[in-house]
């Protein structure tokens, strides 16, 4: 008997028994999420074992000329045209010169492929585009961000059939259709696989012709572009009672094409997220018939619905709302920093008392990281990638993080940003944080169910293929698979134990770095956590098994690590990308002490936690053997990143870039004038306060100690700061009827529940 044969006798056998009942089951939509996608960086950090080469071989996108043309070109002149106020009070709408607008640009094309008649635009300029809008409308930058996120043109290009292409694709592009998806069910929420839309294969007789097709019936809510779609993507189980089709009578989930004007498509009435008028609203159907031709991909798609929305959100999701919550971050960024420049208190500039500079230095750190993972992502999606798991981290915590930076610099704001008006540049911003936080995947599942779900599988080295060895029905293949792979876990397992104790009890200092010299203490301790990592899941998969599924908060935690070790990832490569600038140093210490902060607070969560409190003990010893590495920046890390959002200057514009500032007059443009004229006349106010002049402008004019051009300079700053500050005004007869649904004969105007139908 050879070695393998020992192997597998005493130690694969016993253990193909165990692991059968003790690893998660997967179903078969967790399946079909498992292979959609692809994994990248997450998966280095998850190994235990970080290859830094790897991640030096990863350079972010630069726009070619064509498409910094399309951003300083039709970009700047859709923003000119947008008036927020205007949209969000008033129209609750686009106006109609703007849609056309967006139509004639290919704002709805800007992924498809210009044999196609798209822009093909890389991901890098898809997110350029999404951020610039973002920063003026939201409610613009939404429009075009669903029609070149998840939705069909997306799904055609990944799925569709050559005839399908063809037809719609140039269709899409130019504007003549206007996509929605239509995903999301009544009472299903985030579960997909509950909804209870349905689509029968049946035969029926158009135009004195029998087709083979499907009878929809659905009932679908909360679909941005629904009330103004063309062209509905369609999500529902397919049966086929009758067997026309032949197999199996339930098909799955499955994706269709559906024309709005479809007879028994009702569309039409539209919710109102959060006071944003996008276009958003309900769509139904009832015996809807489509011919079998309008499936996505055709026949052969049949079934593979959820595996293709999986791959679909890798991209989209990874681009749209993560570039919206970096230009809230950015936006956020460039107005408080100014404002706490200019606004005074006790006859000193707010931004100099600490507990404003504590918000300041969050804002500026959060605006660098978002930003460094907009560009980090954007370069793995340039580069043919379609990372599930990292579109996950994005999603969740980029919209997490806009919450933070947007409430820091409304507290710091104060009553400027709470009158409503023309003259208020955050208010809109703040409403619409529930929005990015719940769409496209709540985050709440996203980060206790799927960043850590899907991670542990996905990025593992051999879990997933240990549990695909444990589904196989022909046993003894999958007993000879599970004990080559179970050979290779295993010493995974020892060398991460080992990797674990080594890093954690020096610290990181035995850790391995790489990168410039000056960010090398910063790698070590990502390859110190992600050992770290490592260890911790195989405890938590080898002691609590498919019950780990169960354990949400600690699933939480565990993807919370994983989403640090990636926000810092970004980070680091960031400062290396945009040139090794000295002075952002400073913001790099504060995101990478920020996120180890949080590192050691979610593996202390884990330890505490542990079911198994032995093993708990032992994950405490040798993941955090010292008790904390650090108790997060230092206070005079954030006053140095507060200042440096609150003067202009090339390290301001590199924290706050992309936000547009608009024309003269403007409140983004005044108060960008405010702060360059406060800082001139500093000087002056400082010379005046020396000689006793202070608040005493004319008399120091008369006695010589002011020149006349700067006396001027100082009213010219005075005016600019009580534009820059100053806040709406209405008429009280401006204030009368209030928004109301059509309640028709129902008081609480509660839309009936619709009989989806069923097999």
């Amino acid at each position: 008997m050879d070695t393998q044969d020992l192997r597998q006798k005493y130690f694969s056998n016993p253990l193909f028994g165990w692991a059968k009942k003790a690893l998660p089951s997967m179903s078969d939509t967790e399946r079909e999420a498992m292979e959609a996608g692809d994994v990248w960086w997450e998966g280095e950090l998850f190994s235990g074992q970080p290859d830094y080469a790897r991640l030096g071989d990863i350079h972010f996108s630069e726009l070619s000329e064509e498409e910094r043309a399309f951003l300083d070109g039709p970009v700047e002149e859709l923003c000119a045209m947008l008036d927020d106020w205007q949209i969000t009070s008033q129209l609750m709408d686009l106006p109609e010169p703007v849609w056309e607008f967006m139509k004639k640009k290919k704002f709805f094309g800007m992924i498809i492929p210009k044999s196609y008649g798209g822009l093909g635009f890389s991901a890098t300029a898809h997110s350029e585009v999404v951020k610039r809008i973002s920063t003026r409308s939201v409610t613009a930058a939404v429009t075009v961000m669903v029609p070149n996120s998840l939705g069909p043109g997306e799904l055609l290009m990944q799925f569709g059939t050559d005839e399908q292409k063809d037809h719609y694709l140039p269709r899409l592009a130019d504007g003549r259709e206007v996509p929605c998806f239509a995903l999301t069910s009544d009472e299903a929420g985030s579960d997909a696989a509950a909804m209870k839309d349905s689509g029968t294969v049946c035969r029926r007789m158009v135009d004195g012709e029998e087709v083979l097709g499907i009878s929809l019936t659905f009932s679908k809510r909360y679909i941005t572009l629904a009330p103004v779609a063309t062209l509905l993507g369609l999500a529902f189980k397919l049966y086929d009672p009758d067997g026309l089709l032949g197999g199996e009578k339930e098909r799955g989930i499955t994706v269709a094409l559906v024309p709005a004007d479809t007879a028994g498509v009702e569309q039409g009435k539209r919710h109102l997220p959060a006071l944003q008028p996008f276009q958003n609203g309900p769509v139904s159907g009832n015996d809807v018939f489509v011919p079998l031709s309008a499936i996505i991909g055709g026949e052969e798609q049949i079934g593979q619905g959820w595996k293709m929305l999986m791959a679909a959100l890798a991209a989209g999701r990874g681009i749209s709302l993560p570039s919206l919550a970096t230009a809230a971050a950015c936006l956020s960024a460039r107005t408080t920093g100014a404002y706490a420049r200019i606004r005074r208190q006790f006859g000193i500039p707010i931004g100099k008392f600490e507990g404003v500079q504590e918000r300041l230095g969050r804002i500026a750190g959060i605006a660098y990281e978002l930003e460094a993972a907009r560009r980090f992502t954007c370069a793995g999606l340039d580069l043919g990638h379609h990372p599930a798991i990292v579109s996950a981290i994005m999603k969740a915590h980029a919209t997490y993080r806009m919450r933070d930076a947007v409430n820091d610099a409304m507290d710091v704001h104060g009553g400027k940003t709470i009158i409503d008006g023309p003259l208020n540049y955050l208010g809109n911003v703040y409403r619409s944080i529930p929005v990015g936080i719940t769409v496209e995947g709540a985050n709440i599942v996203t980060r206790s169910l799927i960043i850590f779900g899907q991670g542990v599988t996905r990025a593992h080295p051999y879990l997933a293929d240990e549990m695909l060895a444990l589904g196989e029905e022909d046993e003894d293949s999958a007993r000879q698979k599970f004990d080559k792979l179970l050979a290779g876990h295993t010493w995974h397992i020892l060398a991460n134990t080992g990797r674990a104790v080594l890093r954690g009890w020096s610290a990181g200092l035995l850790a391995p770095a790489g990168g410039p010299r000056q960010l090398r203490k910063y790698y070590r301790q990502v390859s110190r956590y992600s050992a770290a990592l490592a260890f911790a899941s195989e405890m938590a998969l080898v002691s609590l098994g498919g019950d780990l599924k169960r354990k949400e908060m600690i699933s939480a935690r565990f993807g919370d690590v994983l989403s640090e070790l990636y926000l810092v990832s970004a980070v680091l490569k960031r400062w290396q990308e945009d040139g090794r600038h000295r002075e952002d140093l400073v913001l790099v210490e504060w995101c990478c002490r920020s996120a180890f902060q949080r590192i050691e607070a979610a593996l202390k969560s884990i330890a505490a936690n542990f079911p198994n409190r032995p093993l708990g003990w032992l994950l405490r010893a040798i993941a955090l053997p010292y008790g904390t590495y650090t108790t997060g920046p230092s206070d005079k890390v954030v006053s140095a990143a507060a200042e440096a959002i609150s003067a202009p200057g090339e390290q301001r514009d590199r924290i706050a870039t992309g936000v547009y500032e608009g024309g003269e007059g403007e409140p983004i443009a005044l108060l960008e004038r405010a702060l360059t004229l406060t800082l001139k006349a500093e000087e002056l106010e400082e010379r005046l306060r020396k000689a006793g002049y202070e608040d005493k402008w004319e008399e120091a004019k008369e006695a010589d100690v002011l020149s006349a051009s700067e006396l001027a300079l100082l009213n010219e700053a005075a005016e600019a700061v009580h534009r820059a500050v100053v806040v709406d005004e209405f008429e009280p007869e401006r204030f009368g009827a209030l928004l109301s649904p059509d309640k028709e004969d129902d008081p609480l105007h509660i839309p009936p529940l619709r009989a989806a139908g069923s097999s």
